[in-house]
C-alpha cells in the first residue's frame, strides 16, 4: 500500500538568500518531496507556510500518512489553530519527521514539552552520522554512517525528553557529539527527528540522507485503526460488567465531562 507523505516547507531562505536559492531552485520542499517519490511505495506532495492555512487544510491532513517538518526563520508565524491540528492526527496515528532545525517548531516543542534547545555552530565542518541502531529499519541500506563533508554543527545538550530509542549519533570535525537521530511516540503517531538538513549545504542531495528519509516514512506510517481521542462519559448500563449506581453524581449519564 502506498505510503501517502506531505513535505511541509517554511520556504523563506529559498526567497530571501542567493546561496539557498541557488542550491534548491525549486525549493527544499520540493527537493525533499522529490527524493520521497523516487520510492514507488510513497506518494509525497509539497506545502508551504505561505500557503493558504500553510498548506495544511483539514482534507490535506486527512489524507496524510506521513508529514515532514521543516523549518527554521519563521516558526513563530505558524498558526497555533495549525499546530493544533497537526498535534490532533499525530494523537491520532499520522507520522511526523522533524528536521534539522525543526526543533524548535511549535508542533515538535508541544509534543515533546521542553524547550529542545541545543548549541550549534555554522563552519562547514565535516559531520560523521554513526548508526548506532543498526538493526532499525529507519537505517537499513545506509551502513555504518553517513558521513556529509560541509555541515552546521548542533552539539549537546539537547533539552528534548529521553527518547523511546537513538538511531544516530554525529561526530564533528570540531569535537561536539549529537544525538542526530531520536525516534518518541506520541498517541498512536510515531516520530522521527533527524538533524541533517542546514539549508546552505547541499544535504538533501545526499543518497544516504535521502535514503533514511525514505526508509523513515515507511517506518512513521499508521499502525492498527486511528486512534480517536473523545473521552467519553460511559453510562452504567453500558459498562462490560454489571453496575449499581451508588451515591450522588456531579454528572447526569451520558453528559460530557470538563475538560
Amino acid at each position: 500500500m502506498t505510503v501517502r507523505a506531505t513535505v511541509w516547507g517554511e520556504n523563506v531562505h529559498e526567497q530571501t538568500n542567493e546561496i539557498v536559492a541557488r542550491i534548491y531552485p525549486d525549493g527544499m520542499h520540493n527537493c525533499i518531496a522529490q527524493a520521497l517519490n523516487e520510492d514507488a511505495g510513497i506518494e509525497a506532495i509539497s506545502v508551504t507556510l505561505q500557503d493558504p492555512e500553510h498548506g495544511l487544510t483539514d482534507e490535506v491532513l486527512e489524507n496524510t500518512d506521513v508529514l515532514l517538518w521543516w523549518g527554521h526563520a519563521a516558526h513563530g508565524d505558524v498558526s497555533d489553530e495549525i499546530v493544533d491540528r497537526v498535534q490532533k492526527r499525530v494523537l491520532e496515528g499520522m507520522g511526523l519527521l522533524v528536521l534539522h532545525s525543526g526543533h524548535y517548531a511549535k508542533i515538535f516543542k508541544r509534543l515533546l514539552g521542553t524547550t529542545c534547545s541545543l548549541k550549534w555552530r555554522e563552519a562547514g565542518e565535516r559531520e560523521r552520522l554513526w548508526v548506532v541502531n543498526p538493526g532499525h529499519p529507519i537505517v537499513q541500506g545506509v551502513g555504518d554512517y553517513i558521513e556529509l563533508p560541509h555541515t552546521e554543527m548542533y552539539g549537546e545538550p539537547f533539552a528534548v525528553p529521553n527518547p523511546d530509542e537513538v538511531i544516530f549519533i554525529s561526530a564533528f570535525e570540531g569535537g561536539e557529539v549529537f544525538r542526530s537521530g531520536l525516534v518518541y511516540r506520541r498517541g498512536n503517531g510515531k516520530i522521527f527527528y533527524f538533524r541533517p538538513g542546514h539549508e546552505t549545504y547541499p544535504i538533501y542531495y545526499d543518497e544516504k540522507v535521502r535514503r533514511v528519509l525514505k526508509n523513515a516514512v515507511k517506518w512513521a506510517q499508521p499502525e492498527g485503526s486511528r486512534w480517536v481521542d473523545s473521552c467519553p462519559n460511559v453510562p452504567a448500563d453500558q459498562a462490560p460488567n454489571p453496575v449499581e449506581i451508588k451515591g450522588e453524581s456531579l454528572h447526569k449519564p451520558g453528559e460530557e465531562g470538563f475538560k
